[in-house]
């Protein structure tokens, strides 16, 4: 009898567009959102970054935490959420309050998708400390107790539970805080790794005593096929997420994966 871990079969296909704060002038990033969710679209993120990540180094570019506060305010059904913050850049209670706040704003919409960070050039010229990949994952590893203790205290306390998205695949450390911590697993792994990964992934919640069905497996699928995706599918995957960027937002892609998702629905 096959078993399933993660619960996937109680839980329906999400498509999530990851809307590149690159590139654009805002008008158009926001008629972009608005467009995301009147086709349909599960989820809308971002990304923490300061300059752009493809085309143009210096292109135009915009900070993710207060535009993912006017996106709470010009969407109504989507949720929102980067995808990642970077924990490198705020203190983790502000971290904590500004996703609460966003939460109210939205009306509980809001994933804090979380990451360590990996840019160097974003620590450089904004004069944060780089370290090391091992540094900045101990720092998410001490960090997230603390933005999960300061929900707890803050006055209005968030609308719902907040979502933890942590994003990244780190057999060792990363993925041990997954475990510990993440309500969504976000990779970029082909069907061989994820396997791997989620073999892993389950130690890890053994080892801490977590139940893995509380961990929603998701996954970038923007330049996979629809046969990846099933594969994924199969695997546990139910959130997929699919990345655009401007000057030429690619719709037709957002559409065939909201049509793939019905189809499995």
């Amino acid at each position: 009898m096959t078993t399933d871990p993660f619960h996937a079969a109680d839980r329906k296909v999400r498509i999530g567009v990851q809307i590149a704060p690159q590139h654009a002038e805002y008008a158009l990033i926001r008629e972009t959102l608005k467009r995301v969710e009147d086709m349909g679209a599960d989820v809308a993120f971002n990304w923490d970054h300061f300059f752009p990540l493809s085309g143009e180094k210096d292109g135009l570019h915009f900070e993710a935490w207060t535009e993912l506060a006017a996106w709470a305010e010009q969407t109504e059904r989507i949720e929102i959420g980067p995808l990642v913050n970077c924990n490198s850049y705020r203190n983790p209670n502000l971290q904590a309050d500004m996703a609460r706040t966003i939460d109210h704003i939205s009306g509980g919409r809001f994933i804090f998708g979380t990451g360590s960070g990996w840019f160097e050039r974003d620590y450089d010229e904004y004069g944060y400390e780089f370290g090391t990949v091992g540094g900045r994952l101990d720092a998410l590893a001490a960090d997230l107790p603390v933005i999960r203790d300061r929900w707890t205290k803050l006055n209005p306390a968030p609308v719902r539970d907040i979502p933890i998205l942590i994003g990244g695949g780190g057999e060792k450390k990363t993925l041990r805080i997954v475990a510990e911590h993440a309500d969504i697993w976000h990779s970029f792994s082909d069907e061989e790794t994820l396997r791997r990964k989620l073999d892993i992934l389950r130690a890890h919640a053994d080892d801490v005593g977590r139940d893995v069905s509380g961990i929603e497996l998701s996954t970038e699928i923007r330049t996979r096929s629809i046969e990846e995706a099933e594969a994924q599918y199969d695997l546990g995957v139910r959130l997929f997420t699919v990345g655009i960027t401007a000057p030429d937002y690619d719709f037709a892609s957002v559409q065939k994966w909201i049509d793939w998702r019905d189809s499995k629905n």
